[in-house]
């Protein structure tokens, strides 16, 4: 007769962009899970960017982001924090979003980005926290195989959309691991990387100096989401297989499970992504891996996750891992 003793497990979700606020969505139901979202922090891009330059505070896009997914009323939360700011007395700040701006004020006001993220997580009534994987400044950079380079998120991912490959990516300067993230993470039951853009939300999260550290003391499983679709013409020939083995060698382990898109939806919404260059991702030749979990996570006319797909998947697998 097997037994099976249910409890709380702390679990690290490490990315950013879109992808990680609907995995944190969905994930947030579960009362067995403490979710503890550990996120990118070198966006130059958007309303982030120039709040970075304006203002002199972190880029707090992707924070803002995670910490709505996880507040106590989603939506009303991003109907509010969400809306750009058509006008305000000081012209050089509209156009930001309300929560955007929130979050610089209240870090300037207390001169701490960490109690700022701590301070939005409280009035959003959030489940789980936001860790910001560094509060170093840094540049995302890439070299490309064709001998040319980038610096900045947008235009690394510009590179990408334009038929140039990744040779290498790398932090300017190196950033270090914030001790309250490193903290957190060692912590961990499970590690959760993705889904999201693999060179600009991922690999930098995993790239900060001190990751590979925290990361070799969390003795559950690594999991990796690989994205439904390929990222631009510099991405044709990319595989779940491979984005494992750069994860791998970023943080220092292997991962154990990497879960899959299995099934595509109607031919149209195919054609639609497939004309900007983004075609559905294959598994490819896999090393080191234990375990491959596929199952159709694309339901919608739109590449996301299916967000209660994605989080009971995820549940079988952390159970079968850490409650036998």
């Amino acid at each position: 007769m097997g037994s099976m003793q249910l409890k709380e497990l702390n679990v690290g979700c490490f990315g950013g962009g879109t992808g990680l606020p609907s995995l944190l969505g969905g994930l947030k139901r579960n009362p067995w899970l403490r979710l503890h979202a550990v996120v990118t922090m070198f966006d130059s891009g958007g309303s982030s960017g120039v709040l970075r330059d304006e203002l002199g505070v972190l880029p707090p896009g992707d924070v803002l982001k995670c910490a709505l997914a996880l507040a106590r009323n989603e939506s009303e939360a991003r109907r509010v924090l969400l809306s750009r700011l058509p006008t305000l007395e000081h012209a050089r700040l509209a156009g930001h979003t309300g929560g955007n701006l929130l979050l610089s004020m209240m870090e300037q006001y207390s001169g701490d980005f960490l109690a700022a993220v701590d301070g939005l997580r409280r009035l959003l009534g959030c489940s789980g926290h936001v860790w910001p994987v560094s509060t170093e400044r840094a540049t995302l950079c890439a070299a490309y195989k064709d001998g040319t380079a980038a610096r900045g998120e947008p235009e690394v991912d510009a590179g990408l959309r334009e038929g140039r490959v990744i040779e290498r990516i790398w932090l300017e300067p190196a950033a270090t691991i914030h001790p309250a993230a490193a903290e957190a993470i060692a912590g961990l039951d499970a590690i959760i990387i993705g889904p999201g853009s693999f060179y600009t939300s991922l690999m930098p999260t995993c790239l900060v100096r001190g990751v590979r550290e925290a990361v070799a003391q969390v003795r559950g499983p690594v999991i990796y989401i690989a994205n439904l679709l390929t990222e631009g013409s510099g991405m044709t020939a990319f595989t779940a297989g491979q984005g494992a083995a750069l994860l791998t060698r970023a943080i220092g382990r292997p991962i154990d499970v990497i879960v899959v898109n299995q099934g595509l939806p109607a031919t149209e919404v195919l054609s639609r992504y497939a004309a900007e260059d983004k075609h559905p991702m294959p598994v490819g030749h896999v090393i080191g891996c234990s375990d491959i979990v596929s199952a159709p996570f694309w339901t919608g006319v739109y590449a996301r996750h299916h967000r209660r797909r994605l989080a009971y998947a995820l549940w079988g697998i952390l159970a079968k891992r850490l409650l036998q």
